[in-house]
């Protein structure tokens, strides 16, 4: 019997909806004026669906009244809050492709962005931890200090002009966010209502930058027609309806909290509740217990961290039916716990990345529980998907080979990077994402790794995953990372960060005798440490190259960190 070809994709009776973004929040609007549509907890605001549609249109107002125009790059530079979801909706509504930046970006990395799609506005916190966003404003632009507002011409950001500071106080060379709804008069609703007929589900509605492990960032560009769509079949994989609510403890600057998050409650007119500017365990639970939401989202760290707080037990969390767990791969131990503890028997996991809006691959609530604790699900609606070898041919099921997707969900490409955005889709149009997977004879998948992470020693192929997997069940173990190391002699070895739980104690030669006889030979991890923490991008992906940079340096190999 001939194996079938690893290629799937997700059928439906629901079509793909073609409308912008705008759009969608006003049909919310319509169909539920008086359901709540969004709850900041610490900026103590609960706004209806209504209200929220109101306030996106006076904002959008405003925006056209300081003078930007229809294709122009606006970016947003803050942690969650109530400005952030405004200010997502209200450029789409004028028009404007709104750019996502990092909230943990520094000085060259915020001028890069910039530059890069030539954002002629930018609305910023004042600060954010121990980053003062105004500060260093003034660092790249000096000039703000004399220029007036919407007129800044600066040499180091010269298509910058209008700053939009979300601050009490006001700032040189800056509007205040909380004024710029104000400045828009009956011309510029007038505007707003001939504009929304001729803006297109196919437009770019949003760059987000993609941290890659080598180069500078690169620039998704999405349509509204992507993230609208995904937004609507990941609330159907969790049964969205409006007497959902949703708490976002995700940056917004992410996919995970402006499309998976935000678009998928409005999109099902349900509730957005944010427990806090960024992830703080407690606020989450206390804000699941007091606002009673029925599902949250997390990458797994995310969830370790709610599990594992002290007073954990303390809050009641019997809403919570379901979720997503994404971000990065879910181990199976944490999967079990969510599922017991946090009364959340619906989570499922998803899969993507920001090139492809972001989800291909989510579990179903009806999928047997072995399947939705051990693989990333089936695919989505309306997408294709194939694993390929490195030749490029379609492998047979269960066979290992890059995952490769297509459909309503891929970008448009790298903004201003033509030659990056051939090397990421290839003529047939099939984005390839770099990981590594295996799908089955019932479709569902399971990411065993990345193509560049997946590591060579002595002539085997050895899967990071499958060890860490392992390393999960090790009763002291509470999070691991493994990852590859140059070795003269084998090419490569197996190298493991592993951090315990609190007041346990263990050595390497502990962590290898829990392996012997378990896993083959050339699995077992020959470098270990022991560490407090990992280094990882603020939405929860753990840094590998950065940790196999600081192995080559702590053994003093002479093989460069790039090999």
């Amino acid at each position: 019997m001939v194996s079938l070809p690893s290629f799937v994709h997700g059928t439906s009776s629901e079509a793909l909806r073609y409308l912008t973004m705008g759009q969608l929040l006003r049909d919310a609007a319509v169909a539920h004026p008086l359901r709540e549509a969004l709850v900041v907890r610490h900026q103590d605001l609960r706004l209806s669906y209504a209200e929220l549609d109101a306030r996106v249109d006076a904002l959008a107002a405003g925006l056209l009244a300081l003078g930007l125009t229809r294709g122009e790059r606006i970016g947003i530079w803050s942690p969650n809050n109530a400005e952030w979801v405004l200010t997502q909706f209200a450029a789409a509504r004028a028009g404007l492709v709104l750019v996502n930046i990092n909230p943990a970006y520094r000085l060259s990395e915020l001028e890069y962005a910039l530059n890069k799609v030539g954002c002629t506005a930018l609305v910023t916190a004042s600060r954010f931890k121990s980053s003062d966003y105004l500060e260093m404003l003034r660092t790249l632009a000096p000039e703000l200090a004399q220029a007036s507002p919407g007129a800044l011409q600066a040499p180091t950001l010269p298509a910058l002009r209008v700053v939009i500071a979300i601050d009490d106080a006001p700032q040189p060379g800056m509007y205040r966010f909380a004024d710029v709804s104000g400045y828009g008069g009956q011309r510029e609703r007038e505007q707003l209502d001939a504009l929304a007929p001729l803006l297109q589900p196919d437009d770019a509605v949003n760059i987000q930058f993609t941290s890659g492990t080598t180069g500078m960032p690169k620039g998704a560009t999405l349509t509204h027609f992507n993230v609208v769509n995904n937004g609507y079949f990941v609330g159907q994989a969790m049964r969205f309806t409006p007497e959902d609510r949703l708490c976002i403890p995700v940056p917004l600057y992410h996919c995970f909290g402006m499309v998976m998050s935000v678009l998928t409650c409005v999109s099902h007119c349900a509730t957005m509740v944010f427990p806090a500017e960024a992830f703080e365990p407690r606020a989450v639970l206390e804000t699941v217990a007091a606002e009673r939401c029925t599902a949250l989202h997390g990458v797994p760290t995310m969830f370790i961290a709610e599990l594992d707080h002290p007073e954990f037990a303390s809050f009641d969390l019997g809403s919570l039916r379901t979720g997503i767990m994404a971000g990065a791969p879910c181990p199976i131990e944490v999967m079990k716990r969510v599922l017991s503890d946090m009364h959340m028997t619906g989570v499922t996991i998803a899969y993507g990345m920001t090139e492809t809006s972001p989800v291909s691959f989510q579990s179903g609530l009806d999928d047997p529980i072995d399947r939705r604790v051990s693989t990333i699900g089936r695919v989505h609606p309306h997408v294709q998907v194939k694993i390929v070898d490195a030749e490029g041919l379609t492998v047979p099921r269960g066979a290992k080979g890059e995952l490769c997707t297509r459909g309503y969900s891929v970008m448009l490409g790298y903004w201003g990077d033509e030659e990056r955005t051939r090397e990421s889709i290839d003529s047939a149009g099939w984005m390839h994402t770099g990981d590594l997977a295996v799908i089955d004879e019932e479709g569902y998948c399971n990411i065993v790794g990345r193509v560049k992470d997946m590591i060579i020693r002595g002539g085997e192929n050895v899967y990071p995953r499958e060890i860490e997997e392992f390393l999960y069940r090790h009763p002291k173990i509470q999070d691991v990372a493994v990852f590859g190391v140059p070795d003269q002699r084998f090419g490569e070895q197996v190298g493991v960060w592993i951090r315990l739980k609190d007041g346990e104690a263990a050595d390497a030669e502990e962590i290898r005798a829990f392996c012997q006889g378990q896993i083959a030979h050339y699995k077992i991890p020959h470098h270990v440490r022991f560490v407090d923490g990992f280094p990882m991008t603020v939405t929860g992906k753990i840094q590998k190259f950065v940790m196999r940079d600081a192995m080559i340096e702590e053994l003093g190999l002479v093989i460069a960190s790039t090999a």
